[in-house]
């Protein structure tokens, strides 16, 4: 016997929310070990629990306020001066085991700076002697080692530096004039550093000659001529994104900012711990208040409005811990803000149901009808917020919106989760309420009208 569609509706809603609740439970739930499958996509482990992701506020931690000294720097390449400077740094307290860490940059007049977030850090003084230093990029020869048969190929075992270093680079950008109109990336060398390349790639023909930013080698391109104007190409079927972000990283040697630290902020994990415990318990309330109103007023319609409620959390939950989502309060008052809109779908729902049962309809055409007439209604509150969240979070970087690490946390979480909500409220709820919801009809004459 073949499944009808609302079956097989239920089946996949079943399987997304087992799905869901796996990534979900942590380890041991009392003195239950839950038990977990061996499997791996990507970097992502599933054969065990997966944290969620705190924030600053949350977790506690470090915020630290850079100021970049661009006076050596031309007023045209202060830009990606400041950026290449983001870019070492993030690598840097990725490096220190930051990986949640948030760093944005701040322009106002001749004032450049750069805000970081470092949750979990204990050891101040540590990062920032890790965090504050000049950018420092050499050129190098690789050492290999051969291998021990003839199958085997060689080793990268370490580098020997030349005299040739960022100091003698002017600058870097990408490129299109390649021979095969790929992407790639231009390198100029200042006139102290034209002799130095022209010798080094005389020497070195048909070998690779490492770039190193804090003695991390960034690119590793084989010279395939002399080069003696000082003007090269690196190219090695780059996507444009990759070419740009080599360039930047080429730019932060060449164009080095010092760094000093205007300000730092320790903020207590008991600060963070005593707020989530107090943000969490007015959302169990609130949510708990939700659920109180929909069985009290609806019945029936609540309670399984209350169980697509109880799905939106789970699938919510697991998407932040697989995105991941870094979570702090702001954050989550956007997903309790989401839960709003979610019951406002089912009311608009419900409501539009009576309409139609008042109107004589049966209330299998009533339920469809509410469904369908409620959408209008639905998709315009939902499409008005998520206007507003995009612009809150700003997505494209525009200077002209909003910048702020809290406001885009909250404004993530509110679109994400309004987009969960409609499809548990347009797909979830009403594949529930048609197997589950029944209602006796109370003529014939509704019965003609099925």
């Amino acid at each position: 016997m073949t499944l009808q569609k609302p079956q097989k509706v239920f089946i996949f809603i079943c399987i997304i929310t087992l799905m869901s609740l796996y990534v979900v439970l942590p380890a041991k739930i009392f003195n239950f070990q839950v038990p977990r499958i061996n499997f791996q996509i990507g970097s992502l482990d599933l054969s065990k629990p997966i944290d969620l992701k705190e924030g600053l506020d949350i977790k506690g931690g470090l915020q630290v306020t850079l100021s970049a000294d661009m006076k050596d720097i031309a007023q045209g390449d202060r830009a990606t001066a400041l950026e290449s400077v983001k870019t070492v740094i993030s690598r840097r307290i990725d490096l220190f085991g930051v990986s949640e860490s948030g760093i944005k940059t701040a322009v106002s007049g001749n004032d450049y700076r750069l805000i970081l977030e470092l949750p979990g850090v204990t050891d101040s003084q540590q990062a920032l002697d890790l965090i504050g230093q000049t950018a420092k990029m050499q050129f190098a020869l690789p050492i290999f080692t051969p291998g021990k048969t003839a199958t085997e190929s060689s080793t990268l075992t370490g580098f020997t530096p030349t005299d040739l270093t960022g100091a003698d680079l002017a600058k870097a950008a990408v490129t299109f004039e390649t021979q095969d109109r790929q992407p790639g990336v231009s390198i100029s060398f200042k006139d102290s550093g034209k002799t130095k390349f022209a010798k080094l790639t005389k020497d070195n023909l048909g070998k690779p000659i490492a770039i190193l930013l804090d003695g991390y080698p960034i690119t590793m391109p084989t010279v395939q001529v002399a080069i003696t104007d000082g003007n090269a190409q690196i190219t090695g079927k780059f996507t444009t994104e990759e070419a740009k972000a080599l360039a930047v990283q080429l730019n932060a040697g060449a164009l080095p900012v010092p760094v000093s630290v205007l300000s730092q902020k320790n903020i207590p994990a008991t600060l963070g711990a005593d707020s989530i415990k107090k943000s969490v318990t007015a959302g169990a309330i609130g949510l708990s208040m939700v659920i109180f109103f929909m069985i009290a007023y609806y019945g029936r319609l609540g309670l399984i409005a209350s169980i697509g409620l109880f799905i939106y959390g789970i699938i919510t939950l697991a998407l932040y811990k697989l995105i991941p989502v870094v979570l702090s309060l702001p954050g989550i008052a956007g997903f309790i803000l989401s839960v709003g809109m979610a019951v406002d779908s089912n009311i608009l729902i419900f409501e539009r149901y009576k309409e139609e049962i008042r109107g004589g309809r049966a209330w299998k055409v009533a339920l469809e009808l509410a469904f369908g007439r409620a959408w209008n209604s639905i998709k315009d509150a939902n499409a008005a917020t998520i206007l507003t969240g995009l612009i809150l979070f700003n997505p494209l970087d525009w200077s002209f919106l909003n910048t702020s690490g809290s406001v885009r946390g909250f404004a993530f979480t509110l679109v994400l989760g309004i987009l969960i909500s409609l499809f548990t409220g347009l797909v979830v709820t009403r594949n529930f309420l048609r197997m589950f919801y029944k209602e006796k009809s109370k003529t014939n004459d509704e019965n003609k009208k099925l």
